[in-house]
């Protein structure tokens, strides 16, 4: 990997995306889950377990959803089950990668991506500890994003990786009538927003270098 292996991620990510077909009602994004090895600063022994798009499967399906749902089709479980298969190692986490903030609500009424990825604890189970995203979730369908406030009171971690935001909107708002409007806002508030989330989350993202070509927290 380069420099920044999170953006690299990141452009994996956004690839997916880009298999996404244009919806004026959707989100293009694109998810990876990974396997990581503590304490390995380069990621060398990173193991890709699954990735999703949106829409990829059936139905108004969201990337992360596809994501842990085309894991558990491998190990032959149904996707409310997939907690239940997730590799657990005493050394190894794992860390999800999606271009978009995961959302905290969704109009359709299905599960949000944010409550599945939390879901992946339950039964004391270790799960999804990590997410990484490039942009948060714009206003666009469901209003204010909930997503982050939701992963900080169920104690998943999270980061906003800074460098393709431009990139990740336009190919997420491919199909939408206002497109332009859309990037332009949500590039006015690219910065995470801290108001959201608790004391402890704040301080911990304050300490967090916004080069994102520094490597210091994995």
């Amino acid at each position: 990997m380069t420099a920044s292996p999170h953006l690299d991620y990141l452009r994996q990510c956004l690839s997916l995306a880009e298999r996404s077909p244009p919806r004026p009602t959707n989100f293009r994004v694109g998810a990876i889950l990974v396997s990581r090895k503590d304490g390995d600063l380069d990621f060398s022994d990173d193991r890709i377990l699954s990735t999703g798009y949106t829409m990829e499967l059936a139905g108004n399906t969201h990337a992360e959803q596809c994501c842990l749902s085309n894991y558990a089709a491998v190990h032959s479980v149904p996707e409310d089950k997939v907690a239940e298969v997730l590799p657990s190692e005493p050394d190894r986490k794992l860390v999800m990668y999606v271009t978009m903030e995961p959302c905290g609500k969704r109009l359709s009424g299905n599960v949000p991506c944010v409550q599945r990825i939390i879901n992946t604890r339950e039964g004391g189970r270790p799960g999804i500890q990590k997410v990484y995203f490039g942009v948060k979730e714009p206003g666009t369908f469901v209003g204010e994003s909930e997503g982050c406030k939701m992963m900080t009171a169920a104690g998943v971690q999270w980061r906003v990786v800074n460098g393709l935001e431009r990139e990740i909107l336009t190919v997420a708002t491919a199909g939408h009538e206002n497109k332009e409007e859309e990037i332009k806002a949500a590039l006015d508030q690219v910065e995470t927003n801290l108001d959201d989330v608790s004391d402890e989350e704040k301080q911990r993202q304050a300490q967090i270098p916004r080069n994102p070509k520094k490597r210091g927290d994995i």
